[in-house]
């Protein structure tokens, strides 16, 4: 078992260095590979997909601590906890940006499909995210179950844990170097890809988390389930407006 200093403080700096990369990655890869939209529409796609994100991460992640939820109603402190800083999730924050930014194309008459340039920014954001939700420890609370394996990490408690953000850190790695590759990629497929294999991965990695459980999973995973099955809708032309989904 291996010792981890952790302190919560560190969880807003890589999550603001995250950002930061993030858009310092999207922008060179624009220049590089240029871009299906004009500038007027790429910023309301942007615009969009950031509003969409803050209040999917937001409302996902409160949703998901239901009992807290449930403890706030009856004390009458849930708009304390709506407004704490944390209790947001990356799932929420990729299915609300995705939705918004749609709805905001359709209703700008923009049918180039624009989120291929988003999936590297994306793997590198979210992986830098996952080293302060790593050290921040136990107070971020995406820490995971106990384990004997030899790499397991003490994070303060003295409880040997899959360290769940290095193997997320590693996948992130593996999807970004695949979305990269020369392919021949139809237009919209990486992003199609990318989400749809985030969203598996949570589906898989989340059973190695202590969460609250419903029907045996927890309500992020069974949030990943529908975005999987709107991908597919998306993808098999079913119906004719969905067919036309995805960023």
């Amino acid at each position: 078992m291996i010792a981890i200093g952790t302190h919560p403080a560190w969880h807003p700096v890589f999550e603001s260095l995250g950002y930061v990369a993030g858009y310092l990655v999207f922008r060179r890869r624009r220049a590089q590979r240029g871009d299906p939209l004009d500038e007027a529409q790429r910023w309301t796609v942007i615009a969009a997909a950031a509003a969409g994100a803050l209040a999917g991460s937001r409302l996902l992640g409160v949703a998901e601590q239901w009992p807290v939820v449930v403890r706030s109603l009856h004390e009458g402190h849930l708009l304390s906890l709506l407004l704490t800083p944390g209790g947001k999730t990356i799932v929420g924050g990729l299915l609300g940006g995705w939705l918004t930014a749609e709805l905001a194309k359709r209703i700008a008459g923009i049918h180039a499909r624009s989120g291929d340039l988003f999936v590297l920014p994306l793997c590198v954001g979210i992986a830098i995210g996952r080293i302060g939700c790593f050290v921040a420890g136990l107070a971020d609370d995406t820490y995971g179950k106990a384990t004997r394996l030899p790499w397991a990490v003490d994070l303060g408690d003295h409880v040997a844990r899959h360290p769940v953000q290095l193997y997320e850190i590693a996948f992130l790695a593996l999807l970004g170097w695949l979305t990269t590759r020369p392919w021949g990629w139809p237009e919209g497929a990486r992003f199609r890809f990318f989400l749809a294999g985030y969203l598996a991965w949570r589906i898989a990695i989340d059973f190695l988390k202590p969460q609250p459980l419903m029907g045996g999973m927890s309500l992020i995973q069974w949030t990943c389930v529908a975005g999987l099955c709107a991908l597919a809708l998306g993808m098999a032309g079913v119906p004719g407006r969905v067919r036309r989904a995805g960023v």
